[in-house]
């Protein structure tokens, strides 16, 4: 497995893992062209120090998982940096290989090495699994999160 920046070519085989998912079917445009509004977000993102939108590949290049790893300043803690880990996605055909906990263990070393005092992330509860899978990786749910749909 190769661990590595997404590039604008990846686009089409990150919106295809997005949405090859049950809750992605319903949130997700995976059509050629890519809509624009994916484009803008990852020019977005990839001009962002703070951002590192990851990709997957197996042993022949073929991407095969992708997350998002960013890192939050924030004045509590001492004035620490907390990386939050997002949109990880792995392919069906991978899915219980370790490929996850192979993210996990790099996003975690990569978080250590960006000097972050915590890594946090946040799970839709209508994926019980994935909950139970980060349980068993050491993360507790310490807090109630909250969200207010602006659309």
């Amino acid at each position: 497995m190769t661990f590595r920046k997404a590039n604008k070519n990846d686009l089409a085989s990150i919106i295809e893992l997005f949405a090859d998912d049950a809750l992605g079917k319903t949130r997700e445009q995976f059509k050629t062209p890519l809509p624009e509004s994916y484009i803008k977000a990852f020019e977005i993102i990839n001009a962002d120090k703070n951002q590192e939108l990851m990709v997957v590949e197996n042993n022949v290049s073929e991407v095969i998982a992708t997350f998002q790893l960013t890192f939050i300043q924030y004045m509590n803690y001492c004035g620490g940096l907390r990386a939050q880990v997002e949109s990880v996605q792995v392919r069906k055909d991978q899915r219980g290989l370790g490929v996850g906990k192979k993210i996990f263990e790099w996003a975690i070393s990569r978080s250590k090495e960006k000097k972050a005092h915590i890594l946090q992330l946040t799970s839709d509860k209508k994926r019980p699994k994935a909950i139970e899978f980060y349980k068993k990786l050491g993360f507790i749910d310490s807090h109630e999160g909250m969200k207010l749909h602006l659309k």
